[in-house]
């Protein structure tokens, strides 16, 4: 496994920060899921975590293989994203 650099990571996040905001967009404007907004929340979060991961793999890493600060990063990022989520489509 490569050891990423913090460019690299910024790149991912920020890529995820858009995936994810137009995934949520196209969800609540389709309704694709059935359970609420909390379920709608739950599938988002799901789906940061999954493309989070295959975008490391894509770069030969892995979070298992990012150092504390990198990982802690992440963490601000995704609740950043929520956060913005959560107040946009009133989760």
């Amino acid at each position: 496994m490569a050891l990423l650099n913090e460019k690299a990571l910024d790149e991912i996040l920020k890529y995820l920060e858009k995936s994810i905001a137009n995934l949520a967009k196209e969800t609540f404007e389709n309704l694709e899921i059935e359970g609420g907004p909390q379920e709608v929340k739950s599938f988002l979060e799901n789906q940061f975590e999954l493309r989070l991961e295959n975008l490391l793999v894509a770069k030969k890493s892995s979070i298992h293989h990012l150092e504390s600060g990198m990982k802690n990063k992440i963490i601000q990022k995704k609740q950043k994203i929520f956060e913005q989520i959560s107040v946009q489509y009133e989760i």
